[in-house]
């Protein structure tokens, strides 16, 4: 079938769900480059290192007050689509409870309270009610600006004919979310950013809902905002746990870009994956320029020549049989080469924490970490030394439910502990501690017990 007859098909299909006329060209923009032989890919002969950049732990004090200043120009926006599925989620990741019987929803909403600015949430279908309804709790929060907009959603390409998928067993899995790129073409088709610029705002601090690591920090926005930035990505320190994430680099003529994992051929993997070559990872903590933003789309007609990501899976992704797809989607972080005057800025290890797996769960649920004053998640200064090493048995505490059912009265104490592996199915009662190198292992069949109260010292 033809590339024209195919692209009827996809149109007609968007229409049909009533999808709008931006995300309809969008979406025909990168459908165009796949069918033209675009992969996407960034070679590392194209691109250099960053060696050096400005570090957020360096910024003067003074800046804090600019910062302080910019608020009542300031949203905060949390991307908050994801379920959390490879948790065994089948509600938003964001209504975990975390720290003190409050979800990270919770958390957030206390953030953006007490620090006076509009909340923004970037949902998906999925995830908007329960999302929303956990909000009432905070009648502060619901102004003139509204407190969500919706994710859209494209249709999935079948890798044979490059037609749209066909699933009868259930037509939902026939679409898929564009990635967080999508952030960009929402915000125009909600009519958000026209709001927020009419109502008198200029920055945005965008990032993942599950990182409570990615608060509204005054000095760094007294420095995007004193330097007059339009685009500024928060990247870490990449470690050997980084390596397969996505990474800064730059082009030849200094232009910053961000190149993903699904961006790298293979050939490129070893060089990829160097982390003493590419040092900075995107932590997906992004400042953006609300005026700067609105130039840059007006100019683009709306559609915002991403570097695509063409990702190759099964149309329902619990039956690796079923048909092939390809999923387009994009980045959000990779605008920044789009900006001339784009900037990165080094950002220390605990603004990014971001809760993917049950190890990070423990963590940030156990002592190792505290909400101060400011509804701030940050280690807890009774610590002594960096975080421990966890790993749980997957068989046995990777779902939610089964980790909550092993840890029933709370999580072990954990801030005098090294390293904590556990392998095999064990139940902890309340106020169990955990001190050094703790190793617990149960080889039966029959679940074993952990007294409340114990004090267990590894090596």
């Amino acid at each position: 079938m033809s590339t024209i007859k195919n692209l009827e098909l996809f149109v007609d299909k968007m229409k049909q769900a009533q999808l709008s006329e931006v995300i309809i060209k969008v979406f025909q923009h990168y459908y165009t480059h796949l069918v033209a032989g675009k992969s996407g890919f960034i070679r590392e002969s194209d691109i250099k290192p960053v060696e050096t950049l400005p570090d957020a732990e360096q910024i003067p004090k003074a800046l804090q007050e600019i910062g302080q200043q910019a608020l009542d120009k300031t949203v905060l926006l949390k991307l908050n689509g994801g379920l959390g599925t490879s948790m065994g989620l089948e509600k938003a990741k964001s209504l975990l409870v975390i720290k003190d019987d409050l979800t990270f929803l919770d958390i957030i909403a206390q953030q953006a309270q007490q620090s006076s600015i509009p909340l923004v949430l970037m949902n998906s279908f999925n995830t908007r009610t329960d999302s929303l309804s956990l909000l009432k709790s905070y009648p502060d929060l619901w102004g003139e600006i509204p407190l969500d907009f919706l994710q859209h959603k494209v249709p999935k390409i079948d890798q044979k004919t490059l037609a749209p998928v066909n699933w009868a067993k259930n037509s939902e899995l026939e679409w898929c979310p564009p990635g967080h790129g999508d952030i960009y073409p929402a915000l125009i088709t909600s009519n958000l950013l026209e709001l927020l610029l009419k109502n008198g705002y200029e920055y945005v601090f965008v990032s993942n809902a599950d990182n409570l690591g990615a608060s509204i920090n005054k000095e760094i926005l007294g420095y995007f905002v004193k330097h007059n930035l339009s685009f500024m990505m928060e990247v870490a320190d990449r470690t050997e746990a980084d390596k397969k994430g996505g990474h800064l680099a730059q082009r030849a003529d200094g232009q910053l870009l961000l190149r993903e994992s699904a961006q790298c051929t293979t050939e490129d993997e070893t060089s990829f994956q160097d982390i003493t070559r590419h040092k900075y990872f995107n932590t997906n903590n992004l400042w953006l320029n609300l005026p700067a933003l609105k130039e840059i789309l007006d100019r683009n007609n709306n559609v915002l020549d991403l570097p695509m990501i063409c990702n190759a899976k099964t149309v329902d992704p619990r039956d690796p049989d079923s048909t092939p797809v390809y999923q387009l989607e994009t980045a959000m972080g990779s605008v920044i080469e789009l900006f001339e005057d784009a900037q990165a800025i080094r950002v220390p290890r605990r603004r990014f924490a971001p809760v993917k797996t049950s190890n990070d769960l423990l963590a940030i649920q156990s002592d190792l970490y505290i909400l101060d004053q400011d509804s701030n998640v940050v280690m807890n200064p009774n610590r002594d030394g960096a975080l421990p090493t966890i790993n749980l048995d997957p068989t046995y505490y990777k779902m939610v439910n089964d980790f909550e059912a092993r840890f029933p009265d709370g999580v072990p104490s954990l801030i005098e502990c090294q390293q904590l592996t556990i392998k095999g199915d064990i139940k902890f009662g309340g106020q169990v501690t955990l001190k050094g190198k703790v190793t617990l292992v149960n080889d039966s069949a029959q679940q074993q017990y952990i007294e409340a109260g114990s004090i267990i010292i590894g090596e």
